[in-house]
């Protein structure tokens, strides 16, 4: 490891501690106040965002509500961070009480996750994933696995892995390989859950779908694993509903398509995914964290959705 990586490394292991020694409502100050700096800079990745926005909001809006738009967006991303390196130290009572669901969708969660059939749940780079996945650990007292970036340096992405496997998780790390899908299989196969962060395309395998009237990747793995094992799929949209609070909306299940081959099945139910994570950032475009090229058009041919830096946005 280099001395920039070490940096990096011990960088992050004392704002896991400092952070959450914090009292909360400072935490949130601190952090509002970094987004508001970085926004003011105009750097690449606010700008990048503002692009991605102007997809969601249309080409029509004013520039003074697309920026206060990726204001909002740069501070929620940043949210992530502050409340990642304080959850650890959350007690059962404070996760439980600080979701915002409705009876249906929390009914439908009840119901997957206790079946003996297995299911993805497949969310997007929105709200904060890791107090969802906290939450149904706290709610439904299980484990469930998941599959995690390869952050850089290794030394963040082994502190990002531990912290979610303190909150209850399986977390394997992606490593572009058969063995992680072989092993998701055997997990539904058992009748586990699996949730997935899949809305872009890490890969060379991403899915092209339609996504706000232009074209995008986004990962077959959801699909796949769905058409392979018979588990059920279905989209999640999350998002921030107040001060240390969380939106959930689970969406009905997508079902395999009776007839077409494999790849058009995987096809077919990944455009649906596309669309029912559409519809969460069309309601809440502040909390989508895509700070990076995301739609073909902004990436050079043949090119995949870089990672977004660590520094910013997971």
């Amino acid at each position: 490891m280099g001395i920039k990586d070490r940096i990096i490394g011990c960088g992050y292991g004392a704002a896991w501690s400092l952070i959450r020694a914090m009292p909360e409502g400072m935490a949130y100050r601190m952090f509002d106040r970094i987004a508001d700096r970085l926004w003011k800079r105009r750097g690449t990745q606010v700008l990048q965002l503002e692009a991605n926005l102007l997809r969601v909001l249309g080409k029509d809006t004013t520039p003074e509500l697309l920026a206060a738009t990726s204001r909002k967006g740069v501070r929620s991303a940043l949210r992530y961070y502050s409340e990642a390196f304080r959850m650890n130290g959350w007690d059962r009572k404070r996760i439980l009480d600080s979701v915002d669901i409705a009876d249906e969708d929390r009914a439908r969660v009840a119901e997957v996750v206790h079946s003996d059939r297995g299911a993805v749940l497949a969310l997007g780079h929105t709200g904060n994933y890791d107090h969802a996945g906290a939450w149904l650990i706290a709610t439904h007292s299980i484990e469930f696995t998941t599959v995690a970036e390869n952050l850089k340096p290794e030394a963040v992405a082994e502190r990002f892995w531990d912290y979610r496997r303190k909150l209850g998780m399986e977390v394997l790390p992606h490593d572009g390989g058969p063995s992680v899908v072989g092993t998701l299989a055997r997990r539904l196969r058992k009748g586990r859950t699996v949730c997935l962060v899949a809305d872009r395309d890490l890969g060379a395998s991403g899915i092209p779908v339609d996504f706000f009237g232009e074209t995008t990747r986004i990962a077959a793995g959801p699909a796949a694993l769905a058409v392979q094992t018979n588990c059920g799929l279905y989209p999640v949209n999350l998002w921030y509903s107040g001060p240390g609070r969380m939106g959930i909306r689970v969406h009905p299940e997508i079902p395999v398509p009776p007839e077409g081959t494999r790849q058009e099945k995987i096809a077919r139910m990944t455009q649906e995914l596309a669309d029912a994570y559409a519809e969460g950032i069309a309601a809440h475009p502040e909390d989508w964290h895509m700070l990076q090229k995301y739609f073909l058009a902004d990436l050079d041919p043949g090119k995949t959705p870089p990672s977004a830096p660590a520094t910013l946005a997971e």
